[in-house]
């Protein structure tokens, strides 16, 4: 088994209530993440505004080895907000589920298809590699879910995120439904977990047992609601339990899931100081 950590502290993290990192943390956490030698970092969302722009412009302007996204809707505006922040990595997201489909769009399934055939060729337009989201995949359809995955996967996206968004999943129906997506699509699969029932760690080694290689992460599990998959749970159980190396450097995980617990507002992690613990 193979994992690639994908951090999402400056974009899922932010959306935690009271959570808001200025400029300077930003940069001082990519830079951090970059150093810890996560694979992917989700830099934040530029339709959000001209301060969010400037930061995730920043972080890019770093020419960190992690590589560096953005999170955008099916929309080209988000993509040319991107754009101008200098982005050369994009995630694109759609709700899958007919609740947010219906709710939050006030759409069908063919608009989400159609706007994300749209979405993804511009992007490609430009030459951006592209990453695809299926947001409330755990709540969809699974054959709308397919029908999603191979769109994404004809119009050359990279690999899909399979999005628990609401935290509904238990590790029994994650193995089952990540095993059947991945034996029916040729593309690389990435697990986004949410902790409503305290499930997002064991959620994502589940999904990492059905063959799924990337993994989405925040410091601390900072998230919206109850939180996102912890960081740090998860490196302890892939390396503790499983002998699987991430490639991260350890060194520099203590002082990481300080730094963010302060910036948020939140305490320190329990073993923040104790590095054996990371070992």
């Amino acid at each position: 088994m193979q994992v690639h950590i994908v951090d999402t502290t400056l974009r899922d993290g932010e959306q935690a209530p009271g959570v808001a990192f200025n400029l300077q943390e930003k940069v001082t956490i990519a830079r951090m993440l970059d150093r810890l030698g996560v694979a992917q970092i989700e830099a934040g969302t530029p339709a959000m505004g001209e301060v969010e722009q400037q930061a995730i412009a920043a972080i890019v302007r770093l020419g960190l080895r992690s590589r560096v996204s953005t999170w955008n809707r099916v929309v080209p505006a988000d993509i040319r907000a991107s754009l101008a922040c200098g982005a050369r990595h994009v995630h694109i997201s759609a709700p899958v589920s007919d609740i947010q489909i219906k709710y939050k769009l006030g759409q069908n399934r063919q608009w989400v298809l159609q706007r994300l055939k749209q979405a993804c060729l511009y992007a490609a337009g430009y030459g951006l590699p592209v990453t695809v989201g299926a947001e409330d995949a755990s709540r969809a359809d699974p054959e709308f879910v397919l029908e999603f995955a191979l769109l994404a996967r004809e119009l050359g996206a990279e690999r899909l995120r399979y999005c628990d968004t609401v935290g509904v999943l238990d590790p029994f129906t994650t193995f089952e439904r990540l095993i059947w997506l991945k034996e029916r699509v040729d593309l690389e699969l990435e697990f986004h977990g949410h902790n409503d029932f305290g499930l997002a760690t064991a959620n994502a080694l589940a999904a990492i047992k059905a063959g799924v290689e990337w993994v989405d992460v925040t410091v601390g599990g900072v998230g919206e609601r109850a939180g996102n998959t912890s960081l740090e749970e998860l490196y302890r159980v892939l390396a503790g339990l499983y002998g699987l190396d991430p490639g991260l450097d350890t060194r520099y995980l203590p002082l990481l899931g300080r730094f963010v617990a302060r910036a948020a507002g939140r305490p320190s992690p329990e073993h923040g100081g104790k590095q054996g613990c990371y070992a």
